[in-house]
């Protein structure tokens, strides 16, 4: 046992360049802990990026509705359910969240409850099928989402807690590297092993498979060793959503701000729509997993870049994204309807490369911009502030995904680029984040 675990800490070392004062932020009891909490976390990590590969609402539960008969619209609703259902429960749950002395145990609940999701999408892909099995998939993946939400809160307390300062880094991107790379490995299998047919067993097999890598990640988390934290200092909701107004109203740039962010949901929101083309094109699930590795492999390749640029300007990675992802859209259209130049799988997955690398410029630059822009004490008001604004935008901008009936595919996805260009102005025009808030005036 002594022998695994020092071969636990001499990783550890060499992965963290560990020096003398890695843990002067958390205390001795939890430093000792710290390099086994590191790999459970990076490990809980790879498996959950794998499974939103596998089960990713933009790329392949599309896929699964239209197999299984539903309304194209319906598609439409797969990203903002997705994403709004993980932001709006943040404002709520902090508050509570930060009574307890270990939070974990909301991560683990949270984990279980998304794998069950999961379990439950099996029988309506089986047995029910059509509208009624594609809404109540859409209803899961909500629950799945809110879930989603509570452990994103319950994630950032426990990581500062028992990973030390300087070390965090390190560990988020052995998840995303490390995650991307197990994805990339399953979109090429099933581009080697899968036909043209698509049997809607193979789908429910993809979720039974994402449901055992959520449980397996959650039982992972499970284990890390949490010292019991504070539990003073907790802040009510609706006195938060009293001070988020106050700011919305007084400060401009900050409404800005969420204005640029939010009309650059177009570069998420477009994806289903891309993959909803492909399969009406007749790609096969052989195309589908030449998807999937396009998006994992923009993934695996962009955060660096877009990690170097954010710390140089974050408005700019954030308008440089969007822009990229109007690009996207425009070869997009242009092969496509414009120049009825046609398709090939290749050409859908490289669109789809160049859109996942869009979005994570727009997905660092935005973050990196609050966290800097924020004033320090204010910051998580700043942040669940943002969050919760933009959670009910993408809500509302599934109401986009309804027209698709109406002006077809193409005629969204032209709605959506129009959306990415706004955005990407108004981010180039944002302050620097340290002028974002106006300096208090003195008092005479």
């Amino acid at each position: 046992m002594s022998g695994k675990k020092d071969t636990i800490e001499k990783a550890y070392q060499i992965l963290t360049i560990e020096d003398d004062r890695a843990c002067r932020d958390i205390p001795d009891s939890a430093c000792r802990e710290a390099p086994g909490n590191f790999f459970l976390n990076a490990g809980n990590g790879a498996l959950t990026k794998l499974a939103e590969q596998v089960a990713s609402p933009g790329l392949v539960l599309p896929w699964l509705l239209s197999a299984m008969g539903a309304p194209s619209s319906l598609s439409g609703f797969l990203v903002p359910l997705n994403r709004s259902g993980s932001l709006l429960p943040q404002l709520l749950v902090s508050s509570r969240i930060r009574k307890y002395p270990r939070r974990k145990y909301f991560w683990v609940a949270s984990g279980y409850i998304q794998a069950l999701a999961l379990l439950l999408m099996i029988p309506l892909t089986l047995f029910v099928g059509g509208l009624w099995g594609a809404i109540g998939i859409l209803a899961l993946l909500a629950l799945f989402s809110i879930a989603s939400g509570v452990a994103s809160v319950s994630y950032k307390d426990v990581m500062a807690k028992t990973i030390p300062k300087g070390k965090r880094g390190t560990l988020l991107s052995i998840r995303a590297t490390v995650g991307g790379a197990l994805a990339l490995a399953a979109g090429a299998w099933l581009t080697l092993t899968a036909g043209e047919d698509e049997p809607i067993m193979f789908y429910a097999a993809l979720l039974a498979f994402a449901a055992l890598l959520w449980f397996v990640a959650t039982t992972l988390f499970a284990l890390i060793r949490e010292e019991a934290g504070a539990t003073d200092g907790g802040r009510n909701a609706i006195e938060e959503a009293r001070n988020g107004w106050r700011l919305l109203s007084e400060q401009r740039d900050f409404r800005n701000f969420i204005i640029a962010r939010s009309l650059l949901l177009g570069v998420p929101l477009v994806v289903p729509f891309y993959s909803l083309f492909a399969r009406e094109l007749g790609a096969g699930l052989a195309g589908l997993g030449l998807f999937v590795m396009a998006n994992s492999l923009a993934m695996v390749l962009s955060s660096y870049f877009w990690g170097r640029m954010s710390d140089r300007s974050s408005k700019s990675a954030m308008g440089w994204g969007g822009l990229i992802g109007v690009a996207a859209a425009v070869i997009a259209l242009a092969l496509g309807w414009w120049l009825d130049l046609g398709y090939t799988a290749w050409w859908l997955a490289a669109i789809i490369f160049i859109t996942g690398f869009a979005q994570a410029g727009t997905r660092m630059g935005r973050k990196t911009y609050l966290v800097d822009a924020a004033p320090e004490n204010e910051r998580p008001l700043y942040v669940a502030v943002s969050n919760t604004l933009v959670g009910i935008i993408f809500l509302g901008s599934s109401l986009i995904g309804l027209l698709a009936a109406l002006i077809g595919v193409q005629g969204v996805i032209t709605a959506f680029t129009l959306m990415m260009l706004a955005g990407s102005v108004m981010a180039f025009r944002l302050p620097d984040p340290e002028n974002m808030v106006p300096e208090p005036v003195a008092k005479p």
